[in-house]
């Protein structure tokens, strides 16, 4: 019997990648979630859905985004050939529409009247608005208090963009207490909402869902590069935090000769606390409905967590990350804070490109790589733009120290 390529055979029916995964959900939310997957595997597989999102990604959205040479900072590593896939250049600045647009769209043909969400960085949360103003649906995006003041340029375009953004102020402030706020809220309006997941993590079908969603990063930047060398890039790098970026381009090579990097943030240093490398530093355990690797305590409870960027801080990841890392087909590293800095003035410097700071992380580990693999290819998903991010970095990071 012939065997299922990876995407079809991966996850199972459960929702499982190897002992990844699964659905750890209240009794209140089974049937709602039933429902969500059953509506995916039917309506998201028909004709009348793909050909709305073709068209949503062609005309609103801007898509292909472009792979891009980047010749000044491969130069000036002196290695390997770097080249980025610019989800930069996606409206909304990153990749986050490529799901949202899918996840509204399913609940727009679900009869949902309102979209509920977490967000770190804002640009998940900006992304669901956008999307929500699309098709009509309110929209409740929840924040951690020390995110808002981080990212403030994005909590502006949420709410312009019509979105309530729900300050949370229990806890570390941060992504991991904005998703147990937002699910709480979601528990209340499961009837009339659908809690689109920003990453993929969570309960089953979410990890399967925004992967599919975001694998047209993966289609796109295999031809792309396939078209401007002839060739496979040797080496694929994407930051992870819950890690959709990353899923979207890895997905399109899992099967392919290339070696794959998720970059985790180390944020200050090993201890926990310190950073958000879950992979590097974690163990199993079960978070937010999916089991995965996660930093936690002695206890078994999430660990506290940090990175410079707010879109990484989280102290799990995504279970197709975790299988895979598991399986030894993908490796997971770790650049700290200052790293990451160094590379996002780096990157504007020769390339005339401002990223995101997560997108940072991915740029940084790529030019340790390039130093490594003179004479082998780098494809870097550049995930977002820095936009977010100037008056943080410009207060905290002054240009003058690193240009």
């Amino acid at each position: 019997m012939k065997q299922k390529p990876y995407l079809q055979a991966f996850p199972n029916a459960e929702g499982y990648f190897g002992k990844f995964g699964g659905a750890f959900l209240p009794p209140q939310l089974i049937e709602q979630f039933k429902q969500i997957e059953k509506a995916y595997l039917t309506i998201g597989n028909s004709h009348n859905f793909i050909q709305e999102l073709r068209d949503i990604r062609k005309h609103y959205q801007g898509r292909p985004t472009p792979v891009y040479y980047a010749k000044r900072l491969t130069e000036y590593v002196g290695g390997g050939r770097i080249y980025l896939k610019r989800e930069d250049l996606n409206h909304t600045g990153a990749h986050k529409l490529n799901h949202c647009m899918g996840e509204a769209l399913l609940a727009k043909y679900l009869g949902k009247e309102k979209l509920i969400a977490e967000t770190g960085a804002g640009q998940h949360g900006v992304a669901l608005a956008t999307a929500a103003a699309y098709f009509g649906l309110e929209c409740e995006i929840h924040m951690g208090e020390v995110d808002i003041e981080k990212e403030h340029p994005n909590v502006i375009r949420m709410k312009m963009l019509g979105a309530k953004v729900v300050p949370v102020s229990f806890g570390a402030k941060t992504l991991k207490e904005a998703v147990d706020s937002a699910f709480d809220a979601y528990l209340k309006e499961s009837d009339r909402a659908i809690y689109a997941i920003g990453s993929v993590v969570g309960p089953h079908p979410f990890p399967k869902m925004v992967r599919d969603f975001q694998s047209i990063v993966g289609i796109e930047a295999k031809e792309q590069f396939f078209e401007m060398t002839g060739n496979l890039p040797d080496n694929l790098v994407a930051c992870v935090g819950g890690g959709s970026n990353a899923m979207g381009l890895f997905s399109a090579f899992i099967e392919d000769p290339c070696e794959i990097y998720g970059v985790e943030p180390l944020g200050r240093g090993t201890k926990l606390g310190e950073h958000a490398a879950s992979l590097n530093y974690g163990s199993e355990g079960v978070l937010h409905g999916f089991n995965s690797i996660m930093l936690q305590n002695t206890d078994g409870t999430p660990a506290p967590v940090y990175s410079i960027a707010s879109g990484l801080d989280y102290p799990s990841v995504g279970p197709e990350h975790a299988y895979l890392f598991s399986e030894n087909r993908t490796h997971a590293v770790a650049i700290d804070d200052e790293e990451a800095i160094q590379a996002f003035y780096d990157l504007c410097k020769f390339e005339g490109i401002i990223p995101a700071l997560e997108s940072a992380h991915a740029v940084a580990y790529a030019m340790k790589l390039a130093k490594e693999k003179k004479y082998e290819s780098i494809l870097v998903n550049l995930s977002g733009r820095g936009d977010k991010d100037i008056d943080f970095v410009e207060a905290h990071y002054p240009p003058e120290k690193y240009l």
